[in-house]
This record gives C-alpha cells, structure tokens and sequence, in this order.
C-alpha cells in the first residue's frame, strides 16, 4: 500500500492508504503504484487519481502546478490549488477556460515560453470542467 499526501498551502487535502496513484507530470502522466522507485516530478494542471482499497471508483482532483515526491511507498503532492469534483464551482471554471483560450488567441504570435502561464490556467480550467461534468453524471 502507498501513503498519499496531498497539500496545498491552506490545507492537507488528502492524506490516505491507496493502492495506486496516477499524477500529470511535466513529462506526461506517471503510475504509481506499491514499491514505485523513488521519484521528483514537476507536476502540470490536470487530473490526480487514486484507488482506495474496497472502492471500485477511483478519487479525482483537479490540481495545478507543484511537485510530487514519491520514497518509500509515501506519495507526497505539492500543489497551489488541489479540489474535488464537489467543490468545483462549473461556471467559474468555464469562465476561466473562456477567458485563457481569449489570452491565448490574442497571444497567438508570442514565443510559447511566454504563453505557459496561459496554457496552465487553460489545462486547470479543463481539468476542473472535466471533473464537474463527472460529478454531474
């Protein structure tokens, strides 16, 4: 089993056994699962997920950037922001998606290291949209 610990400069927001944890890294997205070799990402805006054992669901955050340590089974997420689907508010994060993809068009002819701060808001936004429509289902 691996001990997942999710934090943001408020508040602990997870902190639980799980069988498996997937996080958005910079390079792509990482499994982890029990015995997983040690590990220091950076993490991009998206989608963590986790099995707890006896849940045939998995658990879903919308998290952004920061960083993820993985050593000795302990899985320990560093992030500005981290919500689960209920405590999403939908609208907002279309508004925030609306107004990224408007920065992004009127940006569209900068070097793409000045845009990433744009295209992080945008995935975060995603990445929130995505987890209110599951909630909603």
């Amino acid at each position: 089993m691996l001990k997942l610990e999710v934090v943001t400069p408020e508040r602990r927001v997870v902190d639980v056994e799980t069988e498996m944890v997937t996080v958005p890294t910079a390079t792509g997205e990482a499994g982890i699962l029990d015995k997983h070799a040690p590990l220091i990402s950076a993490l991009k805006p998206g989608v963590l997920s986790y099995a707890v054992k006896g849940q045939t669901e998995k658990e879903k955050l919308a998290i952004s950037t920061g960083f993820v340590e993985v050593s000795d089974n302990q899985v320990s997420v560093l992030t500005d922001l981290a919500e689960s689907p209920v405590e999403i508010d939908a609208e907002l994060a279309r508004a925030d998606r609306e107004e990224a993809e408007k920065e992004l068009a009127a940006n569209a002819t900068a070097p793409v290291d000045e845009t990433a701060a744009i295209r992080e808001r945008l995935d975060l936004a995603n990445a929130r949209i995505s987890l209110a429509a599951d909630r909603e289902r």
